[in-house]
């Protein structure tokens, strides 16, 4: 190897590397590799930023506005509100969501069609009295294997379609993902609809109960003149058990006392430590005359008059808060809002909650000015859980939307207009009409997925000038020497997918997208089949929460644990592989 291919190589494995360890965030670990790789020298100076201006992450930009805009209309609740219904059952109920959830993934991007069907589903679970946990896997499932289908559907596929234009000098279409994607969508939802949802482990009680979130780590402070003030904590026992509540702690001066507060006397500001659902918490809290963890927020919260309510949200990646504690970030003083508690599955809270670092899936129990739940939720970049975010209804401007975006859509996929040009008008038009008010436009943008791609397509390509690539398509050839090509296009699959399970798939489909071009050249054979391999491997991530961002959305809302994914996800993924290869060598014959 070359001292450059050695840097690369080094560098991609180091990359890689921090992602699984999962310290740091995946735009921070991959804009420093990118920042060493040019000190180097193995990355040019004039093409260090050539990745932010490149077509893939102008795309994926402007499909984050235009489903914020489409979102925004009312015009998705036009199918969502209409066709839902709690009185079916729940084989049809997942067929229905995870269909309606496919076709949306496929014109939009799938973390925003995920995140818009989300409450939907878990409120239809509430009003059927079943396990949300059933059905929140395969809709999130379901989003991902829908966004195989179309060239916006998903990162991954967008990347392949930029890379075959750099290398081919023409990109895919809007609907050559179609064949091979959406066979692989269909079987992969008639799986999960039939068979899949089975597979999801039964947590006893859990499964029955209608209310199947989490309990919540939360913190309830003893008052002055509290009469409880010298009392032992093992005499409110008893009021916890009435309210449904467990007290398994004690917060003092700061200082956590697990274990050894049973026979603690209170003092005032004291805080006790509880697990409970919201509802048990407000009940305990009010039988016991109990303030909120931040009394002095409490008190100017209900001095403003207009009264409090309470919103149950999920954290994903992208949230402002996620990696962030409350006090960190200010809740309190800039948007008037108390963190209650928070629900993290599998883990135990070891730090007050406002001090606590939230996590992806972390469920957060918050507490704001009354009709400003919405926008304390929005700012915050989280999802709502509770009821009011669903209301969300069709205005006469659903329609316009549709249409704007349905023109863009035919423009490019007969070849009148650029993609990303058809799009960029999309997102003027939608400012233009007031869909999309032009200060929310930058809010609805994933910057750190577009850093990440802005900062890793240079290093692809750096790795492909290199010869980089070169040498791990050898080394995949001389692996499946002398097997047929449904084989060896078998192992390129198995290869992406694996990487996709436990990495970002954007930085897979960087990474595998022209090792599967130059196994093609190599083989003397058309790329294109090969390209289709990695495009449905990139985006097949089902094995754990973290291979793809609507599996970690998912993870706190639907009480899932970390092992639980593979039970479903692996034979979806087998299933994948048998529909996938012979559709590619049908469809894309080498």
């Amino acid at each position: 190897m070359t001292t450059d291919q050695i840097i690369l190589f080094s560098l991609f494995i180091a990359v890689f590397g921090m992602l699984l360890w999962g310290r740091f965030r995946y735009d921070l670990v991959a804009f420093t590799a990118l920042m060493i790789a040019v000190t180097l020298g193995v990355v040019p100076v004039d093409r260090a930023f050539a990745g932010f201006g490149h077509p893939a992450t102008i795309i994926v930009a402007l499909v984050l506005v235009v489903s914020a805009g489409l979102v925004r209309s009312g015009a998705v609740f036009l199918i969502t509100r209409t066709l839902v219904d709690a009185s079916r059952g729940l084989g049809a109920h997942i067929a229905l969501m995870g269909g309606i959830g496919a076709v949306l993934s496929a014109f939009m991007n799938n973390v925003a069609a995920l995140a818009l069907l989300m409450p939907v589903d878990i409120q239809t679970a509430r009003k059927a009295g079943r396990s949300v946990g059933l059905t929140l896997m395969p809709l999130s499932f379901a989003t991902i294997l829908g966004g195989m289908a179309t060239l916006i559907g998903t990162p991954p596929n967008i990347i392949i379609a930029s890379i075959r234009a750099e290398t081919l000098g023409e990109p895919f279409g809007m609907f050559d993902f179609a064949p091979v994607g959406g066979i692989a969508a269909i079987a992969g939802l008639a799986f999960v609809a039939l068979i899949g949802w089975r597979l999801i482990p039964n947590r006893g009680e859990q499964e029955e109960t209608s209310d199947v979130l989490a309990e919540y780590i939360a913190e309830l402070t003893v008052p002055t003149d509290s009469p409880h003030i010298g009392k032992r904590v093992s005499e409110l026992y008893e009021a916890a058990e009435k309210s449904d509540v467990a007290v398994i702690g004690l917060i003092r001066d700061g200082k956590r006392r697990y274990g050894r507060s049973t026979h603690a006397t209170l003092r005032e500001g004291d805080a006790l430590v509880l697990e409970a659902r919201p509802e048990a918490l407000d009940e305990f809290r009010a039988a016991l005359n109990l303030d909120f963890s931040d009394t002095r927020r409490q008190e100017v919260l209900t001095a403003e008059g207009d009264g409090l309510e309470v919103i149950e949200v999920v954290a994903p990646e992208s949230a402002r808060i996620t990696g962030r504690t409350a006090q960190a970030l200010g809740l309190a003083w800039r948007q008037s809002t108390v963190l209650m508690g928070i629900s993290r599955q599998g883990r135990r809270i070891t730090e007050q909650v406002r001090k606590t670092e939230v996590e992806a899936g972390d469920i957060l129990l918050l507490l704001c000015p009354r009709d400003r739940g919405a926008d304390v939720t929005e700012w915050l970049g989280c999802l709502p859980l509770a009821e009011r975010g669903l209301n969300v209804t069709a205005n006469e401007k659903a329609w316009l939307a549709i249409g704007l975006f349905a023109s863009a859509v035919l423009a490019a996929s007969v070849g009148l207009i650029y993609l990303p040009i058809a799009l960029g008008l999309v997102v003027v038009a939608y400012v233009l009409t007031k869909i999309m008010p032009i200060a929310d436009i930058y809010n609805h943008i994933e910057w750190p997925v577009v850093v990440l791609l802005g900062s890793m397509i240079p290093l692809g390509s750096a790795l492909e000038t290199s010869g980089g690539t070169e040498l791990i398509a050898n080394a995949l050839i001389q692996l499946t020497n002398g097997l047929p090509a449904w084989a060896i296009l078998t192992v390129l699959m198995v290869v992406t997918m694996t990487l996709s399970d436990v990495l970002n798939n954007t930085a897979t489909a960087i990474v595998a997208a022209p090792v599967g071009i130059q196994m093609a050249r190599t083989l003397e054979v058309s790329p294109d089949p090969f390209l289709m391999t990695v495009a449905v491997a990139a985006s097949a991530a089902f094995l754990t929460p973290i291979g793809h961002k609507n599996n970690t959305l998912v993870l706190g809302p639907g009480g899932y644990r970390f092992g639980d994914y593979w039970r479903m996800g692996l034979p979806l993924e087998i299933l994948i592989i048998v529909v996938s290869i012979p559709s590619i060598l049908v469809f894309w014959p080498l």
